[in-house]
């Protein structure tokens, strides 16, 4: 399955430097998950020639506008391209009485069925599965509801090992060795064995988002060891306090994080415009977390098998 992230935009607060406010896509496959949608996003999925009808799902992790002020204008962009299937939005509350209002005040019919679900828990848990992935979201610690996502494959099936596999055995028994069972004899006892004719799956890939947020190491128990881990990383540490007073992450901090959390790879995201290069941020991070990397626009990331 092919499974990346395509990074729309990596900036804080406002458009700056050539950079565009946060948002991201998933593909996974032939589906498509819109992660935050800041002002400009459609004209950076235009940009990169990525279809917005392929865009099932979209998740906002919060209401500050730099992260969901590009949804209205991409909704409607939907409509007018005559969109016909469904559009599932997660958000925390409050989302869809924006866009109730913004459709109202336009005089707007959508001719797409358009759902808006809030996240509204505590911990983590999962608010969306497809047949190959699903996604769980975690709360952050950002002043206003704010959530982290989680987008992993589901496990996978037994590889068959083909120099094994026997000439009798049948396209039935071949689904139920991928399926993880023994195939049995009608006395009961086995007739080919797991262990003799497969190999263990493939492990699941992982990506985790970690939005806006406070330093806080509760965020560990929701992302350890994922493959890769996007986290906010708005200043360096000679803007520590004004971090704490928003509630927002240092490079250090996500860098800290993320080796607390054993993951695989670090992204760094949501620059304050105080950095028109944000090359410190990343010396500072490689430090603690040698595996780190600056976000850059336009930029695939690819999980590999």
């Amino acid at each position: 399955m092919i499974f990346q992230i395509k990074i729309l935009g990596n900036n804080s607060a406002i458009p700056a430097h050539d950079r565009n406010q946060t948002s991201q896509l998933v593909q996974l496959d032939s589906q498509y998950v819109l992660i935050d949608c800041g002002e400009g996003a459609q004209m950076q999925l235009s940009k990169y020639n990525i279809r917005i009808g392929r865009i099932k799902t979209i998740l906002i992790s919060h209401l500050h506008g730099d992260h969901y002020f590009g949804l209205i204008g991409l909704i409607s962009t939907m409509h007018l391209f005559h969109r016909k299937h469904k559009l599932i939005i997660f958000a925390p509350p409050g989302l869809e009485k924006i866009i109730e209002l913004q459709l109202r005040a336009s005089e707007t019919i959508l001719r797409f069925e358009l759902e808006i679900i809030p996240l509204t828990h505590d911990g983590i848990k999962e608010i969306h599965r497809e047949e190959q992935f699903n996604i769980q979201a975690f709360p952050l610690e950002h002043g206003i509801d704010c959530y982290g996502f989680l987008i992993k494959e589901n496990k996978k099936q037994w590889r068959i090992n083909k120099s094994k596999m026997p000439d009798d055995i049948l396209i039935q028994e071949i689904i139920k060795l991928k399926n993880g069972h023994d195939i049995l004899n009608d006395d009961g006892s086995i007739k080919f064995a797991l262990e003799n004719y497969t190999l263990p799956p493939r492990p699941s890939r992982s990506y985790a988002y970690v939005s806006d947020t406070a330093y806080s190491e509760n965020n560990i128990q929701y992302i350890k060891n994922v493959d890769l881990l996007y986290h906010e990383a708005t200043f360096g540490d000679e803007m520590k306090d004004r971090a704490i007073l928003t509630n927002h992450s240092t490079a250090t901090q996500a860098a800290t994080i993320a080796k607390k959390s054993a993951v695989g790879k670090l992204l760094l995201g949501h620059y304050s415009t105080r950095y028109k290069d944000p090359a410190p941020l990343l010396d500072e991070a490689k430090l603690i977390f040698e595996n780190s990397y600056l976000t850059q626009e336009g930029e695939t990331i690819s999980l590999k098998e």
